[in-house]
């Protein structure tokens, strides 16, 4: 969409913008721009990539009114929600990284290495993990058991496996990953689903200030909120932040960091069950290069 054409959509939802619109293309569902309004405020819009993610943003409503009540960081406070346009005033802080979609140059917005980084995301996972299951079972959201975790990943494998393909390096790797009880939790809690250092906003000290994007929030294993981590930070980062999140009050198990590995490993698999479900050619031949059949 040109410039224009977003000004035209913003007023069609009585969003009044002046001046250029600068783009993030880091989502895969909606089109992110930043722009100000004629009084001077800022504003985040979220534009959506495809014609059917009318109930997934009617749900992303949901979440957020939720987690608002139970977080003490900042999440979006979506002033406009329709199937064409998502928009909140811009939050305080910056994302603790940003990439460029062409280049995939990553910008960091905070000193990688903050000792505030860790004990303030710590303590954000502690009070997200806590929110009452009742809470969220009233939303429709995906809820698994303990029991279905495995299941769930047994069937994406069959699925991928099907309509994509998948490399003998990494089924073997996730049926060795689903035969090992040891790793797997006794729990589920209400998670992020989708947390790393790009969804995470923080001050110019590490010291984290808000969440954004819950389009994947629901009850399953607390090892995904901690996957992202270990994916930018590494394993040393990780252990450190399940350590703080434990001392804070966080429930674990023995084998959360392991399970956390498995979690990260088992990123193509997701998105290559994603690109399954949007039918995008795009992402299908993106997913199939992830597969290791491309």
């Amino acid at each position: 969409m040109t410039n224009d054409e977003i000004h035209n959509l913003a007023e069609r939802h009585g969003l009044m913008l002046s001046g250029k619109i600068q783009f993030n293309e880091m989502g895969i569902d909606f089109k992110v721009c930043f722009a100000m309004d004629k009084e001077g405020n800022q504003w985040l819009l979220r534009i959506p990539r495809r014609s059917d993610l009318g109930e997934q943003i009617r749900k992303e409503k949901l979440i957020l009114q939720l987690v608002h009540r139970y977080l003490t960081v900042q999440v979006p406070d979506w002033k406009i929600a329709t199937d064409e346009l998502v928009a909140y005033p811009l939050l305080k802080g910056k994302p603790a990284l940003t990439y460029d979609a062409v280049t995939y140059k990553v910008t960091w917005n905070m000193a990688k290495s903050s000792p505030h980084y860790i004990t303030s995301l710590a303590k954000s996972l502690v009070e997200l993990h806590a929110i009452p299951k009742d809470e969220t079972s009233k939303m429709n959201l995906k809820m698994e058991s303990a029991e279905s975790l495995k299941l769930e990943i047994h069937d994406r494998l069959k699925i991928v496996k099907s309509e994509i393909g998948i490399s003998n390096e990494l089924e073997n790797r996730y049926n060795k990953w689903l035969d090992n009880d040891k790793l797997w939790p006794n729990f589920t809690k209400f998670i992020h689903g989708d947390l790393y250092a790009g969804h995470i906003l923080t001050y110019k000290n590490g010291e984290v200030c808000g969440i954004i994007d819950w389009t994947t929030a629901q009850v399953s294993d607390i090892a995904i909120d901690f996957s992202g981590h270990l994916t930018v930070f590494g394993e040393e980062s990780l252990r450190h932040l399940i350590a703080e999140y434990e001392k804070q009050g966080g429930e674990i198990w023995n084998g959360v960091f392991e399970q956390s590995a498995e979690r990260a490993a088992a990123s193509p698999l997701a998105y290559g069950f994603f690109a399954i479900e949007t039918q995008d050619e795009n992402h299908i031949q993106a997913a199939k290069i992830q597969l290791g059949v491309a």
